[in-house]
């Protein structure tokens, strides 16, 4: 049978469609949105990891020295300067004694003066002491006159009154010695209150070490326990560390760590745990410790430096283990995408430790040998067409 012109542009037509659908078919499950997705897997497998610890810290000084007066006044001298090495004694800077000179030499003629006053109540008491000796003889005299009829009874009443009058001037002489030797004592501490006042305007280091601030200069008026030049002990640099509490299981004093301080990337300095922190901060949920340097740096980092610390963890015991990138979190659970015969299923986990390699310890839920998928082009689901492949060539999620 003969095609008609009609016909056969029918049917070449219908053919061509036929073929487009096929190429959009084909495309479609190919490399379209109904493509199968590429990921890579790999298989659990079971073996021990040492989990490492990563915590930020600050460089700080375990013995810092504020020094500065115990009375308001003004700065005369600052000698140091910052960066400065001194030694414990060594005059860091002075105070303006303002009046206390003055005040001094006052207290030293108070002295003269109450010493003069110490001589004219020796000499009353020996005066005094003199005229009650005398009235004391005078009036046993006058008793045996009495009894030998040669005296009058009112005579010998006079007597006994001059002996009562001056007993009392000798107490009274007596007391007023003891009140000017008081005073003495007294003006004596007053002016070595000012002499120990005088000499703490002289700001000297307690210790031997660095000076890290000057915090005044000379004219700057300062009020009683500021500081006006502070000193640390550079042997006792240590490390302020903050690591996050949901890792920090097992972290303990002496265990070796790494610091990697900010302005020096290439060269790690060695250190340990000195101490973990018995109070954690509630509010960024992370663990204090103190870090040391097992041999401190040559070049002193300043500071309040911020420092990278990584701790070596003790190992943990044999189970599966999974790279970090396996686990995904999907309706507030966390898991892994298991291959099991080219399907793929949601597998909830129970993680423990991690090491800084992205090795991840799986307590539950899996075994050695599943496979599982680390990286996937798209996200995945349940009912999603998979192709494994070694690499992905686009951006895994």
């Amino acid at each position: 049978m003969k095609l008609t012109l009609p016909n056969r542009r029918k049917l070449a037509l219908i053919t061509v469609v036929i073929l487009l659908i096929g190429a959009f078919g084909y495309v479609a499950l190919r490399s379209g949105p109904l493509a199968p997705i590429p990921v890579t897997v790999t298989r659990v497998e079971k073996q021990v990891i040492s989990p490492s610890l990563f915590g930020i810290g600050s460089v700080d000084a375990q013995y810092s020295y504020l020094i500065g007066p115990t009375v308001a006044g003004r700065i005369k001298h600052v000698y140091v300067q910052v960066g400065d090495h001194v030694k414990v004694g060594q005059l860091l800077a002075e105070m303006d004694p303002v009046d206390l000179d003055n005040r001094v030499a006052a207290q030293e003629a108070a002295i003269k003066r109450a010493s003069a006053a110490v001589q004219a109540a020796e000499a009353q008491v020996q005066d005094t002491l003199a005229r009650k000796n005398y009235a004391q003889t005078e009036a046993h005299r006058y008793e045996q006159l009495l009894q030998a009829h040669s005296t009058s009874l009112e005579t010998l009443e006079a007597k006994l009154q001059d002996q009562k009058v001056t007993e009392a001037s000798n107490a009274a002489a007596n007391a007023n010695l003891l009140a000017a030797r008081q005073d003495v004592i007294r003006i004596h501490a007053d002016r070595d209150g000012l002499i120990q006042q005088h000499n703490n305007l002289q700001l000297t280091a307690t210790v031997s070490g660095l000076v890290v601030a000057r915090n005044a200069e000379p004219g700057t008026t300062v009020v009683a326990g500021q500081a006006v030049i502070q000193v640390i002990d550079p042997a006792s640099v240590w490390l302020n560390v903050r690591f996050d509490q949901v890792r920090a299981a097992g972290l303990r004093a002496g265990l070796p760590a790494t610091v990697t301080l900010r302005s020096q990337p290439q060269q790690p300095i060695a250190g340990k745990i000195l101490r973990v922190e018995p109070l954690a901060d509630a509010v960024t949920e992370e663990v204090l410790a103190k870090v040391v340097f097992k041999q401190p740096p040559t070049n002193l980092p300043p500071l309040g430096e911020m420092a990278e610390v990584t701790v070596k963890l003790p190992a943990r015991p044999s189970t599966p283990v999974v790279p970090n990138a396996a686990l995904k979190h999907i309706n507030a659970k966390t898991g892994v995408w298991l291959i099991n015969a080219e399907k793929l299923s949601f597998a909830p986990v129970q993680v423990g430790a991690a090491d800084l390699d992205g090795h991840v310890q799986i307590l539950q839920g899996l075994k050695a040998g599943d496979r599982v998928v680390v990286y996937s082009q798209r996200e995945l689901s349940e009912h999603s067409r998979i192709k494994i492949v070694d690499q992905l060539t686009g951006n895994a999620p």
